[in-house]
């Protein structure tokens, strides 16, 4: 197990219950959720939350308090210095990158442009 915050990507406290609680109710169907990001979406690219039992060989994989997180190169390339958040408010409940490489995004916060 490693410290989650010596990772190249953060995962908050609050990401990280959330996370612990999804995989916890999934029973063994998922092991971990993956990020990563995907051409597409209004600003060009776009994140992509699925929970997997498949690991890849060099997947950065980010472990703390229950939660596992996956993260391919390629996703980890354009993820660099960003924070996994999860916002619980009166707009509804999300997982929530803030990534710092990101020069525009649209409303709806899955889509980034680089």
């Amino acid at each position: 197990m490693s410290d989650i915050g010596t990772h190249p990507v953060t995962v908050s406290d609050a990401a990280v219950k959330r996370i612990a609680t999804i995989l916890a109710s999934s029973g063994a169907e998922a092991e971990a959720l993956r990020i990563s990001v995907e051409g597409g979406g209004c600003s060009g690219f776009s994140y992509r939350y699925d929970l997997t039992r498949e690991r890849e060989s060099d997947d950065l994989v980010i472990e703390r308090d229950g939660a596992r997180v996956f993260i391919d190169q390629t996703s980890l390339a354009y993820l660099e210095g960003s924070v996994v958040d999860f916002v619980d408010d009166l707009m509804g409940q999300a997982f929530q990158i803030r990534n710092p490489n990101a020069v525009a995004s649209c409303g709806c916060g899955t889509s980034f442009a680089i």
